[in-house]
């Protein structure tokens, strides 16, 4: 069988973008910020955190998150609250996964819904698709095709990782990861973009 390999092409636009990425990461990381001041970090992944979980509905505000973060008690939904601590304990655990494995994709994923959908950390068993009011505008494949296609993507993904620079594999990764939709719930929280470098992960 033939190895999958997505649709993208690479051109001179794409290569000048990613150069520029990578000079401003070497800008910021000289200051050494977040190694000096661990408050910036905590500070940005906070932001980070409400951003991923306002676009998938969530609403607590900033200063609520802060607060659940914190471990204080706070007032609202528990399950955006759950939601909540739920993201910030994946942040904490990032560097224990490898962006390069489906299993721990799920994994992280069990981790980013525990206790707020039914099907955390595996994948979904009903079709899915996007509704613009009553109409049809996207289906995502059918949930017998799922496990297949996320393995075919998985496999791209580390044949191609020593060609492709790792910035544009994770955007290949990231609209694949999408268009499969391969969980019932909580595949936008972990697409979602923060600054930090890997495939899948690239979100947290």
């Amino acid at each position: 069988m033939e190895r999958y390999v997505p649709p993208f092409s690479i051109n001179n636009t794409m290569l000048t973008l990613v150069a520029q990425i990578a000079e401003k990461v070497g800008n910021i990381s000289s200051f050494h910020l977040f190694e000096s001041k661990p408050h910036i970090r905590r500070n940005n992944r906070i932001h980070s955190i409400h951003s991923s979980l306002v676009i998938e509905a969530n609403s607590l505000s900033l200063n609520k998150m802060r607060s659940v973060m914190n471990g204080k008690t706070v007032i609202g939904s528990q399950k955006e609250i759950q939601e909540a601590k739920n993201a910030y304990q994946a942040y904490e655990l990032l560097g224990r996964f490898n962006s390069y494995s489906l299993d721990d994709l799920k994994r992280l994923h069990g981790i980013m819904t525990y206790l707020t959908v039914q099907e955390s950390g595996v994948f979904r068993s009903h079709n899915e698709g996007v509704f613009k009011g009553d109409q049809c505008i996207f289906m995502s494949p059918p949930p017998q095709f799922v496990p297949e296609q996320m393995q075919a993507l998985f496999d791209w993904m580390n044949a191609a990782k020593e060609e492709v620079h790792q910035r544009i594999l994770s955007s290949v990764f990231h609209y694949e990861f999408v268009c499969i939709h391969p969980f019932s719930d909580g595949n936008g929280r972990m697409t979602s973009p923060a600054p930090l470098r890997g495939s899948w992960k690239s979100w947290i």
